[in-house]
């Protein structure tokens, strides 16, 4: 079996071109030292003919720099991976927020005065780790100091106060669902987009539930958006046979705030506290990955079935869910909710 030379490495080749001229110089046939190489026949040849001519002989056989490369340093090369991670190309003064090869380019010719060819800056960002993404979106009005002192101050001091009161702590969220939802992905042949049948009828349905860390869960649906009204009415059924104080975290939602939500939870003198997340932060809130775990599970395993209901397939996975506190309590494992550490 002859070895390919496109998969040894320039260093190896010049060594054997040099080895190669220098045993056809000492007599020995240059189809003999192409079989002991495991190369083809007429590779020895080309060597002896690329090493004939004056001012040629083993200087033609060594590495040579490809005409018009430029390279970086290591150093320069570790600078443009801090330039590109995690940061925004109109930090630097471009007009497009996302990453490109030609933008990397101009990048490094501002700063390093060295041009290189798309190819190049590829390579450069497959070199030092650097694969494209889909970027994740994120409000611009995110208020990255609220954040912080969310998960450094504000959290902390509700799990001591609870901890104090022997209260549990939830977090509480909604979402919607619909028949014709299409979640997750799917294997097909390269360059045709499969086709997924879906039901033809359009039912939707929206559910809030309420996570605890350690592995409660509590769940309803209803049909249309959320208001204030059914806000308390909600808040009545899972305060239901709660013995011990609530302190339920939720986002910033107007139904969450109205004047009924305040009266009912000022009536119970206590034993309900509201407490509400920074804006524009989903990612702080646990409950979200139940709906993140619930939808690629769910109508995308399996459509509906003719004059099957929606509503009752989506109650029977989130009691599905309730009766795993495993899984639930898995949420709270995740990266983005690590500041909260009663579990």
């Amino acid at each position: 079996m002859k070895i390919d030379g496109r998969t040894l490495t320039r260093e190896t080749l010049e060594a054997m071109r040099l080895m190669a001229l220098e045993r056809m110089v000492e007599g020995e046939s240059a189809a003999a030292i192409s079989a002991s190489f495991g190369m083809h026949r007429s590779w020895a040849y080309k060597v002896r003919l690329k090493a004939r001519g004056r001012g040629k002989g083993k200087r033609a056989l060594r590495l040579r720099k490809a005409p018009g490369r430029r390279t970086l340093t290591d150093a320069q090369e570790r600078q443009a991976f801090r330039w590109v991670n995690g940061k925004n190309p109109q930090q630097y003064g471009f007009d497009f927020g996302l990453w490109t090869r030609q933008i990397v380019g101009e990048l490094i010719t501002q700063r390093f005065g060295v041009t290189l060819s798309l190819a190049s800056v590829g390579a450069l960002l497959a070199r030092v780790g650097l694969t494209p993404h889909k970027p994740l979106q994120r409000a611009y009005q995110r208020d990255p100091e609220a954040i912080t002192r969310w998960q450094r101050e504000t959290y902390p001091a509700i799990a001591r106060e609870a901890k104090r009161d022997e209260a549990d702590i939830y977090f509480w969220d909604e979402s919607g669902f619909r028949a014709d939802a299409v979640h997750g992905k799917t294997w097909g042949a390269k360059g045709q987009t499969p086709v997924v049948d879906v039901p033809g009828q359009r039912q939707g349905i929206s559910a809030a539930s309420a996570v605890n860390a350690k592995g409660a869960f509590w769940f309803t649906t209803y049909k249309g958006g959320l208001n204030g009204d059914l806000f308390v009415t909600f808040l009545r059924r899972l305060m239901r046979g709660q013995r011990k104080p609530l302190h339920l975290i939720l986002d910033n939602l107007p139904a969450h705030k109205t004047r009924a939500a305040k009266a009912y939870v000022a009536r119970l003198k206590g034993k309900l506290s509201l407490h509400f997340l920074p804006g524009y932060a989903p990612e702080l809130n646990p409950d979200e990955l139940v709906w993140s775990h619930a939808k690629p599970t769910g109508n995308a395993q399996r459509p509906l079935r003719a004059g099957e209901n929606l509503e009752d397939r989506i109650q029977l996975q989130l009691a599905d869910m309730a009766a795993q506190p495993d899984l639930i309590r898995s949420f709270f494992r995740h990266p983005s909710v690590a500041y909260i550490t009663d579990c």
